[in-house]
């Protein structure tokens, strides 16, 4: 398995971040988890195919997760994709995600490759190839909205993810709500993806001894975050400063090392 970071940013613009995406490759598949504002330049910016781009996943539906979807599918028709794409979103939001992509003017049949939408339920394993598969869980990010939906139309599904292959693991936070989201689903990976925007810094730092990951990479990061986050960095011992990674845009792990 290999991770590309495209973007490391938070819901607040950049020029130096992009809004919050992954490219994750396993030996069949290369799946884009995540498709805020700006994803097509960044991945023009990365020198990535279009093409080669075979499924992509979201989270939840914050715009920094996924309003650069539209402007994704254009570009892949205006190069003409010949390849079939899949677009995994929770079963809740589905009808949601068809009438956006309705709504966008982006219509099945004038497009130049097969669109999928394919739903998923939480728990429930998705295999993406034969030897790369994934697992989501409920995290309680969007609980503190549920009060303003008077008409019940939401679904509030906010999802964390546990991918693996026959090499690696990786569990990536997405966006959560509390230190709680961390630990949902309580075993060691290789790589653990979490943000940085929604939790205090000093909290990521158990996962070291509660879950004994690998890696931990810190991504989601503001602006205004970066100096307290990268002096936080600084004032940890050499141990932790070891297993920590600050992730940039174009960061990538692999199993063989980190870069």
């Amino acid at each position: 398995m290999k991770i590309k970071f495209l973007g490391t940013g938070s819901a607040k613009t950049s020029l130096s971040r992009f809004h919050s995406s992954l490219l994750i490759s396993s030996s069949k598949q290369n799946l884009l988890v995540d498709c805020g504002d700006g994803i097509s330049k960044a991945i023009f910016k990365k020198n990535i195919d279009f093409n080669s781009i075979d499924s992509i996943l979201i989270s939840h539906f914050h715009a920094d997760h996924f309003s650069g979807l539209p402007s994704l599918l254009t570009q892949m028709k205006l190069l003409s994709r010949k390849n079939d794409l899949t677009i995994f979103v929770h079963s809740s939001e589905k009808d949601f995600l068809e009438d956006f992509i309705f709504h966008s003017y982006l219509f099945k049949e004038r497009m130049t490759f097969e669109l999928n939408i394919v739903s998923f339920d939480e728990e429930k394993e998705v295999l993406l190839s034969d030897d790369f598969k994934f697992i989501s869980k409920l995290n309680s990010h969007l609980d503190k909205y549920k009060k303003y939906d008077k008409q019940n139309k939401l679904g509030f599904t906010s999802l964390s993810f546990l991918f693996w292959d026959y090499e690696n693991s990786a569990i990536y936070s997405s966006d959560i709500g509390t230190e709680n989201d961390l630990y949902i689903f309580n075993q060691k990976v290789d790589w653990f993806i979490t943000e940085t925007t929604h939790i205090k810094s000093e909290k990521i730092i158990n996962l070291l001894d509660k879950l004994d990951p690998e890696k931990i990479i810190l991504t989601h990061i503001g602006d205004d975050f970066e100096k307290p986050l990268n002096d936080f960095y600084q004032s940890l011992s050499e141990n932790f400063k070891s297993r920590i990674i600050l992730a940039f845009d174009g960061f990538e792990l692999d199993q063989y090392n980190s870069h």
